[in-house]
């Protein structure tokens, strides 16, 4: 490595981060990135900072990162996806530019991952525990997702009626194609690791405990064929294309759609947030349990009013 090289990494790595941990293997050239949101492990406008500071340093430095390998430090839960405190607080006040400058942002990180191929960079996540709707789509772009089997995830917005609009269309129909997207947005309902592996979202699903092995399983085999396998996957990327103006658009779509809640839907979004603090705060229950109520007390509902068809799981 030069010496401007490793005045690079020293930089990147010394960074004063308040969210994220970093670890390099200078044998591999790989920097794992093990995130630490507080006070809920979501997508929050600071760690999303953090997160696009360590992809812009990656990428002003081609050559130094091969891998990048994404993992979080919460006990039981990957990653709640959007900040829904603040969703509530901006539609409340009307402040649409906000809302979509969020928004904007959670696309800039998913267009980097997609992208990654390009700058060299083969790029790994493992889920550990609960990831739920931005969660999930962050999830998508990377080229080797790695689930423990306990690990749940999905795309609830739908139950308080919103939409996941940072790329899961986009992904999920390349990856599992038109049906399955429509079925897994539509419904908002949960999924186990092994019927996202059915799925093809998932391309390896371990054992609790053993997702590190794992990690360090898929590196050690890609790296001595990094180049041909990144050659491939940026062929595999301009057969299926995804456009960042898509992206785009359907997150002004997002940002129109959250204007428009009812005070209904802002309580339920409350509701979940409450239930992310409590896991956050260690809770057995959480998120996941929450939305298990929400989802029963939906069909209750449907029940009273003689609805009672089930998107098959």
């Amino acid at each position: 490595m030069t010496p401007e090289m490793m005045a690079r990494l020293a930089a990147l790595m010394t960074r004063p981060y308040k969210y994220l941990r970093l670890e390099w293997n200078e044998e591999l050239a790989a920097l794992r990135v093990r995130t630490f949101v507080k006070p809920i492990q979501c997508y929050s406008l600071a760690g999303l900072t953090e997160m696009q500071r360590v992809l812009d340093d990656i990428a002003a430095s081609p050559g130094l990162v091969q891998h990048l390998i994404l993992t979080s430090d919460v006990t039981g839960v990957f990653n709640f996806g959007g900040d829904l405190s603040l969703f509530v607080l901006l539609i409340r006040a009307r402040d649409i530019e906000s809302l979509r400058m969020y928004g904007r942002r959670c696309v800039d990180l998913v267009w980097w991952l997609e992208n990654a191929s390009v700058r060299g960079v083969h790029t790994t996540v493992l889920v550990q525990g609960d990831t739920l709707g931005g969660g999930l789509e962050s999830v998508m772009p990377f080229h080797k997702v790695i689930f423990e089997r306990s690990a749940q995830a999905g795309f609830p917005e739908v139950l308080f009626n919103l939409f996941p609009g940072m790329g899961a269309w986009n992904f999920v129909i390349r990856k599992a194609g038109f049906s399955v997207a429509n079925e897994m947005i539509l419904s908002g309902r949960l999924y186990t690791a092994d019927q996202l592996y059915r799925r093809q979202l998932v391309d390896l699903v371990v054992e609790d405990g053993e997702g590190e092995a794992a990690i360090e399983a898929v590196v050690q085999s890609v790296n001595p064929r990094l180049r041909g396998t990144l050659a491939a996957l940026e062929g595999r990327r301009m057969c299926s294309p995804i456009t960042y103006e898509t992206l785009m658009e359907v997150v002004d779509r997002w940002t129109l759609t959250a204007m428009d809640l009812t005070d209904r839907d802002l309580r339920l979004m409350e509701r979940l947030a409450r239930a992310q603090v409590r896991k956050a705060g260690g809770a057995n229950d959480g998120a996941v349990a929450e939305l298990k109520r929400l989802e029963l007390d939906t069909a209750w509902g449907e029940e009273r009013t003689g609805i009672t068809e089930w998107a098959s799981l």
